[in-house]
């Protein structure tokens, strides 16, 4: 086994970073949807790459560079392949496919279950893991393009809503981080109307006397402030009992 040069170390860490540095660029110019929703293109796309970025950095050579080259290309084939997708149906279909019906109105199709490569006891176990496990508790089930299963429940067995009974309820919010690490936030407080004189008279009703002492603190849509303080023994809860 022959030693590894610093000259040829040096080329390994170079293409590395580069390779890195590129792949993030092209990532950004293929958009999120390559992390978010992965189609069978994508999954291709995203392999070869990877494959030539680790292809370059483990064996540098003189014309090493033209990894960069492939690596664009497939890059924009997967952009001019979304932008396909965009503009014509027919190709998206072609090219991506359309979701599966699986089950319907009790009726269980068996070709797509082949078509969709999942027998019946993947199906029952993907059922179990989205909380039903009685196929008459749902209408519809459908294997979405990424390969994602939809289901649609009995209108009987869904949970009511409150247009089910004619309320019309406040819209929601998220709960806003006011508090991390002993560090408040005053931008975050001006955005739902809060300050700082606020959050330390919150902090003082719940007998804190100092913003440092709270790990984290959230605002929730009525103004109530839940705190989450520091644990003050330095150990760490590891079990219930």
């Amino acid at each position: 086994m022959r030693l590894v040069q610093w000259e040829e170390f040096g080329l390994v860490l170079v293409y590395s970073l580069g390779s890195l540095v590129w792949l993030f660029v092209l990532t950004k110019l293929m958009g999120n949807r390559q992390m978010s929703q992965l189609t069978l293109f994508d999954y291709i796309i995203g392999i070869s790459i990877g494959s030539i970025a680790a292809e370059m950095a483990s064996h540098p050579e003189e014309d090493a560079w033209l990894g960069l080259i492939a690596m664009t290309i497939y890059a924009l084939v997967a952009v001019g392949f979304n932008v396909l997708n965009d503009k014509s149906l027919k190709a998206r279909r072609v090219l991506i496919g359309s979701p599966l019906v699986l089950l319907d109105h009790g009726q269980l199709y068996r070709q797509n279950l082949k078509r969709a490569k999942l027998d019946l006891n993947e199906l029952l176990a993907e059922c179990r893991s989205a909380g039903y496990f009685d196929l008459s508790e749902l209408e519809m089930i459908l294997m979405e393009v990424n390969g994602k299963l939809s289901f649609l429940p009995v209108s009987q067995n869904r949970p009511v809503t409150p247009q089910d009974l004619s309320l019309a309820p406040a819209q929601d919010r998220p709960a806003v981080a006011v508090v991390m690490d002993g560090v408040p936030f005053p931008d975050r407080l001006k955005a739902v109307g809060l300050d700082e004189a606020w959050l330390q008279k919150q902090l003082r009703i719940q007998d804190v006397d100092d913003c440092r002492e709270v790990f984290f603190a959230s605002v929730d849509r009525d103004n109530q402030l839940s705190v989450y303080l520091r644990e003050t023994d330095g150990r760490s809860k590891e079990h219930y009992a």
